[in-house]
């Protein structure tokens, strides 16, 4: 029996953000085992306290068999959603048997405020509770034709690793999971905290390309092997620099022309959006933890001037970057 209890109080006595996770007969081990590494997990060793407040939770405290066969101790009922901020909604094997009493739980701390989330087919049950109906949605690739056919009011894409639409947020399959959970950590704490996190779970640090809700399928990362991993290194070194394909063709012994399209091949994206990601990324950084002049911080993020940030923040991050500072510092406000 695996004990999932992790409740403790803050080292600091600091308020922590308060996340459930809600699991049912049959639900999938990987995607709960993501949801308890970023959640709850105590690493106090690196930011001197515990980031969250985990609470696991199902129909009934007691014994839940997963997806594998193993059996976990659930130590809370429906009602420890009534003390959280997040709820998070793990996938099953069995979601036409989820008890109405979930449902509505669920419709209850959405009415209240919560945040809500699904990860992977967990969609079914939050387009079962009706938290779904006219958003856009995504759940793994191999399950989005039958979530848009059970449930057409919704609108499926099936392209993107997670979906944010703001109060709720939705995620593909598997290794997406920890894509949207480290976005959570993200907009809670900020991205300096969410890339440090992710390093300690050996993944990468952030593909999804912004902020917006609508997230973009992002670049893989490359190995080694890949002939582009030295140029690409090269770049994340020097993205504060003005770049140009022939430079980057140059390094890579190609032509513009072949370096651009192997470059896209082994990314799913051109250089020039990659490129522009992650200057975004560092400026978005920058803001959070900085008190530069935005002039400075396009310069130092390769975007060159203020104006030029200006139009590609408001464009993929969907606001302008002195109002992302503002938010952000505005949230990290006791």
């Amino acid at each position: 029996m695996i004990d999932m209890v992790r409740d403790k109080p803050a080292k600091t006595g600091a308020t922590r953000p308060a996340v459930a996770v809600v699991v049912h007969e049959g639900a999938s081990l990987f995607e709960l085992s993501v949801a308890y590494d970023v959640f709850g997990t105590d690493r106090s060793a690196i930011f001197g306290a515990p980031l969250y407040r985990l609470l696991v939770c199902g129909a009934e405290p007691g014994m839940v068999t997963m997806d594998g066969g193993l059996q976990i101790g659930v130590p809370h009922g429906l009602d420890a959603i009534t003390r959280v901020d997040t709820v998070i909604v793990a996938p099953t094997e069995r979601p036409d048997d989820v008890p109405e009493a979930t449902y509505r739980a669920l419709n209850d701390a959405h009415d209240r405020g919560c945040r809500i989330i699904s990860l992977c087919t967990g969609a079914f049950i939050l387009a079962g509770a009706g938290l779904l109906d006219g958003r856009r949605v995504t759940t793994h690739w191999f399950e989005c034709d039958r979530l848009a056919e059970r449930y057409p009011q919704l609108t499926v894409d099936p392209r993107v690793l997670f979906v944010d639409d703001g109060d709720i947020l939705t995620s593909a399959g598997s290794a997406a999971s920890i894509d949207l959970c480290l976005h959570l950590v993200r907009l809670d704490h900020g991205s300096a905290v969410a890339a440090q996190v992710a390093r300690d779970m050996v993944v990468p640090p952030q593909r999804d390309g912004g902020q917006a809700q609508f997230i973009e399928t992002p670049m893989p990362a490359l190995d080694s092997s890949n002939m582009l991993a030295d140029t690409v290194t090269w770049l994340q070194e020097h993205i504060d620099e003005p770049v140009t394909i022939d430079d980057l063709a140059a390094r890579s012994a190609m032509s513009p022309r072949t370096f651009a399209r192997r470059f896209r091949a082994g990314t799913g994206t051109t250089p020039y959006q990659w490129m522009l990601r992650q200057r975004l990324q560092l400026a978005q950084r920058l803001l959070e933890t900085t008190d530069l002049p935005i002039d400075t911080v396009a310069a130092r993020s390769g975007l060159g001037t203020a104006a030029n940030l200006r139009k590609h923040f408001g464009r993929v991050v969907d606001i302008s970057p002195q109002s992302y500072r503002r938010t952000f510092k505005d949230r990290q406000t006791p």
